[in-house]
């Protein structure tokens, strides 16, 4: 090496090494000007061995006037640095007191390989290896970028634009920058790097543009800042992402919770008015009277009863499905407001009842002609009937615990239906003979043997339905490699198109709901799919539709995460501003959301977010968090070869047939671009990578590492 470029990079060296030494030691106040005569006392290397290790190095001579202290500071910086396992060789305290310029720089890059470069790991590489790795992959959508080194391939500034435009490209227009300026496209990419991502500007423009071989270690100290800004940056966007999730995730459960308290409320005072109302009725004398409200009595009886034992029955398992899908989001279960509970329903139906069977015995009073022997033999066996059926639906609506339990349960009362049907037909017979006897109303009994029939097929659509939707449920909850939004606008599309309550769905449907999803195919190619996910059955099931679109998508999140994603977006503080949230992307209308229902902050706070409103999330989540939840580690995500075969057109023996579509699951869609290359469904990047993150990973990719985060307390709090 000649000498002119062997003084250059030692020059280059010691400005970007002397520039990283001061952003690890400013927090103390210090700034080192000349590199070799600032450490030749050693007291500035004790600074930055501290502040690099966070531990103390003991006493030494602060301000060493002798060549002894000053040499008892050099050995005791030299041996911390070795037992921190760090290899030494040919140095010693002679070299730093004496200052022998290439020793301290090989000290110096030992320390920058130690506590900035050696923790970068890419699929198992080096440091340097997984770093050029990482810059290789981020820019490799860029025609006119190659890095293949940390020298010359970074000399005309154009690596540096593509790694700030694939991250932040709202921060630079790349497509418009002039590539054979050089100078200018390095220059606006370390001011934009330094203004807007914090990154210390610890190379200058001149040290490596147009330079032939710019110097390796000063570009590999440099690109480091780089690497460690933007994984930080996707870490605190990927919690961003999991609180926006986790609302979504939550806000069908409080629409459900707020749909169940409006219909009861709504229900509970039509029945008031409806008993106010038998209360204040007379008659007039006359038989057409009683007979005019005998059969305004009987079109009650046909109409809004029948749409109240409707919507009491609906009332009753909407409140088990909230339970159960809190459940099965481990979250606190819902209790309804006192006046709201279903026992206060329960005691207006029985009012309801009483005042209806008060109001049947006052009309029955006046027309009266009837066989009371045959009027008891019916009104026996129809309240029995009805205490059967009652019994039965409150047995549905009151069933809680594990999901297997409820499903035995419901199994059990499938298997009490046949009986009813046979005993049933007992009461037909004795209604025709109370027909034959010119009997209308029954002192006995509220009911009818329309209303029993009615009934009774509301039971057994309780029961259908309730077994469907736990057998369902079974399935969702096996379903790990889905989210639960997924889970549930998949289930409400089986749903919508499983027309007669089997569910399954025959060809037709199935094809109509993969449409309804995004997924079309021709006629022949869709027989394929369906014979192969059908087992070569003239049905697909609820299972195997949810298999088939696991096939297509998977994501899980858990309500710990949610919790630990709001303490990054937080950047560990016990409060969170909305400044906070929008620095992570959370959406506009989730953050108006989430400061509406998240409690206010009164503890100790940071200066910097003083005369700001602070949101306290800690609370909020225990609010939400079962208390009983355990600590659950996240399912490693998998991709199975079906959502290969539909993503891409490749199928795995056995598996789907090989045709070549674009995959896209609620308006998304597969492209290929520089910065987008990735299936979606329902809006959700499946393989991940969009221009506006950079996560441009693969299916397999282990994913960006990020920086090691910290658990401590922020420095600041007042």
């Amino acid at each position: 090496m000649a000498f002119a470029e062997q003084q250059q990079w030692i020059t280059v060296q010691q400005k970007t090494f002397t520039k990283w030494l001061n952003t690890k030691i400013e927090v103390r106040g210090l700034e080192v000007k000349d590199l070799v005569k600032d450490l030749s006392d050693a007291v500035m290397l004790i600074h930055l061995l501290e502040c690099l290790s966070g531990d103390s190095l003991g006493r030494y001579a602060a301000k060493p006037k002798l060549r002894v202290q000053r040499f008892e500071n050099a050995n005791l910086a030299l041996n911390f640095i070795k037992s921190r396992g760090i290899q030494m060789t040919n140095i010693g305290a002679e070299d730093i007191v004496d200052g022998n310029r290439k020793i301290i720089l090989g000290l110096i890059w030992t320390l920058i390989l130690r506590f900035t470069i050696n923790d970068i790991n890419e699929e198992g590489m080096t440091a340097k290896e997984g770093l050029l790795l990482w810059c290789q992959r981020k820019t490799a959508c860029y025609d006119e970028v190659d890095v293949r080194d940390f020298s010359g391939s970074w000399n005309d500034g154009l690596a540096f634009c593509a790694l700030l435009d694939i991250h932040r490209p709202d921060l630079i227009d790349y497509d418009a920058l002039d590539k054979s300026d050089h100078r200018g496209n390095m220059q606006l990419a370390f001011d934009i790097a330094h203004a807007e991502i914090g990154i210390p500007k610890l190379l200058d423009v001149e040290d490596v543009c147009d330079v032939a071989k710019p110097d390796e270690r000063s570009l590999m100290t440099y690109i480091a800042y780089w690497f460690h800004a933007f994984s930080q940056m996707e870490k605190v966007e990927n919690a961003g992402r999991r609180v926006e999730k986790f609302f979504n995730n939550m806000q069908g459960a409080w629409e459900m919770q707020s749909a169940y308290e409006r219909r009861m409320a709504a229900l509970l005072k039509t029945i008031q008015e409806q008993i106010v109302s038998w209360q204040g009725a007379t008659f007039d004398g006359t038989y057409a009277d009683a007979k005019a409200q005998a059969f305004q009595f009987a079109s009650y009886k046909k109409g809004k009863k029948r749409e109240w034992v409707a919507e009491k029955s609906d009332l009753a398992t909407l409140l088990g499905n909230i339970k159960t899908k809190l459940a099965t989001y481990r979250l606190r279960p819902y209790e309804p407001p006192t006046h709201l509970k279903m026992e206060r329903l329960d005691e207006q139906w029985s009012n309801l009842s009483k005042a209806e069977m008060s109001r049947g015995q006052l009309i029955n009073e006046t027309i009266r002609d009837i066989k009371d022997a045959l009027r008891k033999s019916f009104a026996d066996k129809a309240n029995d009937f009805a205490l059967a059926l009652n019994t039965m639906q409150l047995a549905i609506s009151g069933l809680e615990g594990d999901v297997e339990d409820q499903l035995h349960h419901v199994r059990k009362l499938s298997e009490n239906l046949p009986p009813l049907d046979a005993y049933l037909k007992t009461i037909e017979a004795v209604d025709l003979k109370c027909q034959e006897a010119n009997i209308e109303e029954n002192d006995f009994t509220t009911y009818s043997y329309d209303e029993l029939c009615y009934e009774l097929s509301l039971v057994k659509s309780s029961v259908s339905k309730k077994l469907a939707f736990l057998e369902n449920q079974m399935v969702a909850r096996n379903m790990t490699n889905l989210t639960p939004i997924q889970l549930e606008e998949f289930e409400s599309v089986f749903r919508h198109f499983d027309r007669d309550d089997t569910n399954s769905l025959s060809e037709l449907e199935f094809s109509a709901a993969l449409a309804s999803l995004g997924l079309v195919f021709s006629e022949d190619e869709m027989h394929e799919y369906f014979l192969a996910t059908s087992n070569g059955r003239d049905r697909v099931t609820f299972e195997q539709f949810i298999r088939f679109m696991v096939d297509v998508t998977e994501d899980q999140n858990s309500a710990d995460q949610v919790f630990q994603s709001f303490r990054e977006v937080a950047d560990g503080k016990p409060y969170v501003t909305e400044m906070d949230l929008r620095h992570s992307l959370v959406p506009d209308e989730v953050i108006e959301k989430l400061i509406e229902i998240i409690p206010k902050h009164t503890g100790p706070d940071m200066q910097s977010d003083r005369g700001m409103e602070q949101y306290d999330y800690i609370a909020f989540m225990e609010k939400l968090i079962s208390e009983q939840e355990g600590r659950a580690a996240s399912a490693s995500s998998r991709r199975s070869s079906r959502a290969s075969g539909v993503a891409s057109g490749a199928a795995a023996p056995g598996q789907m047939p090989n045709h070549n579509h674009t995959a896209s699951v609620g308006g998304g869609g597969a492209s290929h671009s520089r910065h987008n290359s990735h299936a979606s469904v329902g809006g959700k990047s499946v393989l991940g990578g969009d221009k506006s993150n950079g996560l441009m990973k693969s299916p397999k990719s282990p994913g960006t590492p990020g920086t090691p985060g910290t658990n401590n307390k922020p420095n600041g709090y007042h």
